[in-house]
């Protein structure tokens, strides 16, 4: 089964163990609800392979984009993980919940001198640096702040990792990186050997998400190896890290299938070990930067139906109390997921009906063609899986809808994470 936390016998959807009629009883919907435990394992997954990996000193860093929020922070603090941050909000969140701003990884494709500084106040360990500008700026701030600043040096290596070109990134034509191919990652390697403030570490590539096996990785991987070796040659200068980014993928569906990311992290760092040796460089530490993997599948949202539309002879529309607000991905990326009516689990499916929204805007779907028992009904609780990333990150305010909470569960037991947005909260920084 591709999803091992949840249960729906009894007629109830059971997640981590605990209720979710009840929880959504409880809390009100929409409502965003996280498996801790899940999370945790998925750490423990990436962290016990890059410890057993044959590149020493190896690491995962989590992707905050994914899920930020203070309580994440602790979690992977606690399991042993780094944290890439991509704005100074995420920065802030981060030292707010004392996550070890050394085991940060500052991203982002224009940093600007404002976001430097508050980095390095916050003691952010790494900067990955863009493109030659940032290099130049956060030389500059560095001394201005009397430290040395160890840094990384985002590149394009030009891979195509066959998945949605909306969350492809390591192309050479890209807004993120320095391109490989053109020779211009090179000239940013000059640029940095050549910074007195800077401590130029490794150089960093992601080449995109949904990624179900190690091939891409082991392509990336080559050129990346193949650049670090010319700067040694050119440039005399040692590289210790290797940092493939991000993007193995999780199911949101059955017959998606999972990945064995411990095996697959082993390939790779196999065929780093072997490919850095025939290249005559140190072997590098890995950085791996999972984010999706980490909290989608730990993820659900929990909506209350409010009408069912059936237009004869058409189709059927069965509408929610949230939507693209808190949900965005269907709209943008036209992202399948699996619903289940978490009320009616054991009632057979007989109707199809697109899944909508709340909002003013006839895109506002969350999932079309979804089937329902024939008596799904207002009141009804449904449930959309696999919402763990890129959900309560990417939520707005559109039409003022306030942003729902996060209830973690660990061991059946729930707990308030993120509250729930009042009125009071949309016009908290309006001027009346």
């Amino acid at each position: 089964m591709l999803y091992d936390n949840l249960d729906t016998t009894g007629g109830r959807l059971i997640f981590a163990g605990a209720d979710t009629v009840a929880l959504a009883e409880k809390y009100g919907t929409p409502l965003y609800l996280m498996d801790e435990e899940k999370i945790r394992a998925n750490c423990r997954a990436y962290r016990t392979a890059l410890d057993a990996c044959v590149c020493p000193g190896s690491s995962a860093i989590y992707a905050s984009k994914a899920c930020s929020f203070a309580g994440i922070y602790k979690i992977i603090a606690e399991e042993g993980l780094g944290a890439d941050v991509v704005s100074a909000g995420e920065i802030y969140t981060a030292k707010k919940a004392g996550f070890p701003m050394e085991r940060a990884y500052f991203q982002g494709n224009n940093k600007t001198d404002a976001d430097i500084r508050f980095a390095i106040d916050a003691g952010v360990g790494y900067f990955v640096c863009d493109n030659f500008e940032e290099i130049d700026a956060l030389d500059r701030i560095a001394e201005e702040a009397g430290i040395k600043q160890k840094i990384l040096i985002r590149v394009t290596p030009g891979i195509d990792p066959h998945t949605y070109a909306a969350v492809a990134t390591g192309k050479v034509d890209s807004k993120f990186g320095i391109a490989v191919e053109t020779g211009q990652a090179l000239e940013a390697a000059r640029l940095a050997v050549s910074k007195k403030n800077l401590v130029f570490e490794g150089i960093h590539c992601h080449v995109g998400s949904m990624v179900f096996d190690s091939d891409v990785f082991i392509r990336a991987a080559d050129v990346m190896l193949g650049l670090m070796a010319e700067i040694k040659n050119k440039l005399g200068h040692e590289l210790k890290i290797l940092d493939l980014g991000g993007g193995y993928g999780v199911g949101y569906y059955d017959g998606q299938g999972k990945i064995d990311i411990p095996a697959n992290i082993r390939a790779v760092a196999e065929h780093v070990g072997e490919a850095a040796k025939r290249l005559g460089i140190e072997t590098p530490s890995l950085r791996l930067e999972p984010g999706r993997s980490i909290v989608a599948d730990a993820g659900i949202t929990l909506y209350t139906v409010g009408s069912v539309k059936k237009i004869t002879g058409y189709k059927n529309y069965v509408s929610i109390d949230g939507g693209m607000t808190d949900n965005p991905r269907y709209a943008l990326y036209q992202s399948k997921y699996t619903v289940v009516t978490a009320n009616k689990t054991d009632a057979k499916d007989t109707i199809t009906a697109d899944l909508v929204g709340r909002c003013c805007e006839s895109g506002d779907i969350v999932q079309p063609e979804v089937s329902f028992p024939a008596d799904i009904a207002r009141g009804d609780t449904v449930a959309v899986l696999t919402t763990g990333a890129y959900n309560y990150s990417m939520a707005s305010n559109y039409n003022r809808i306030p942003r729902p909470p996060i209830v973690m569960i660990s061991n059946g037991a729930d707990r308030l994470a993120v509250k729930r947005e009042s009125l009071d909260d949309l016009i908290l920084n309006d001027i009346i």
